[in-house]
């Protein structure tokens, strides 16, 4: 059954010979080639300001240009955020960009009576991390727990109702060779072609 896929691209830099930009258009590749609906934010090419204050994340305005993101957000059935670790969680673009499009009336909302515990308006909803990182990803998950992805797992998009939550994790990125980067792509599309 075809899935709407929201892919976002969380690497800062916007060198079309980042891994991660192959990765999502591999993963991209595979979905449209199955049918599923795709689109993508490549938050390189994004400008916006960072929140500051409570009072902007539950009542400021959304910036324009973040507006059609927003509504990718809700779109979609499926998401895919493919980032590089760094300081064992995702760059602060990606932090950013989140705290903008998943605000109250988009991912959550609060009660009207105040108190308890706010609505999931992102419920039967799913997503994949897609990380990429220095170090070997078992010691990622072993010795540091994955502590960031937990993070994110739990705290953004288990809070908006979005699960069940994938983890898929390239280790070692820097010192991977040209068949093991083939393989890492044909991991993608498979995936793509999934929607999972």
């Amino acid at each position: 059954m075809p899935r709407r896929t929201l892919i976002v691209i969380g690497h800062p830099d916007p060198s079309p010979d980042r891994l991660c930009r192959a990765l999502a258009s591999a993963y991209a590749e595979g979905a449209e080639r199955a049918g599923h609906a795709v689109r993508r934010i490549d938050l390189a090419l994004q400008d916006f300001p960072m929140l500051r204050t409570m009072q902007e994340f539950e009542h400021g305005t959304l910036p324009g240009n973040l507006k059609e993101a927003a509504e990718s957000v809700v779109w979609a059935e499926h998401f895919v955020f493919v980032f590089p670790l760094w300081l064992g969680t995702m760059p602060a673009m990606l932090k950013a960009f989140l705290e903008q499009v998943m605000r109250p009336g988009v991912a959550f909302a609060y009660s009207d009576k105040g108190g308890g515990f706010p609505k999931t308006l992102l419920r039967g909803r799913s997503a994949r991390l897609v990380v990429t990182m220095g170090m070997p990803a078992a010691v990622y998950r072993l010795w540091f727990l994955g502590h960031g992805l937990a993070g994110m797992r739990r705290s953004i998009l288990n809070f908006a109702g979005i699960k069940p939550v994938r983890e898929t994790l390239f280790g070692m990125v820097a010192n991977a060779g040209d068949a093991k980067r083939a393989n890492w792509l044909k991991q993608m599309q498979r995936l793509g072609e999934r929607a999972i």
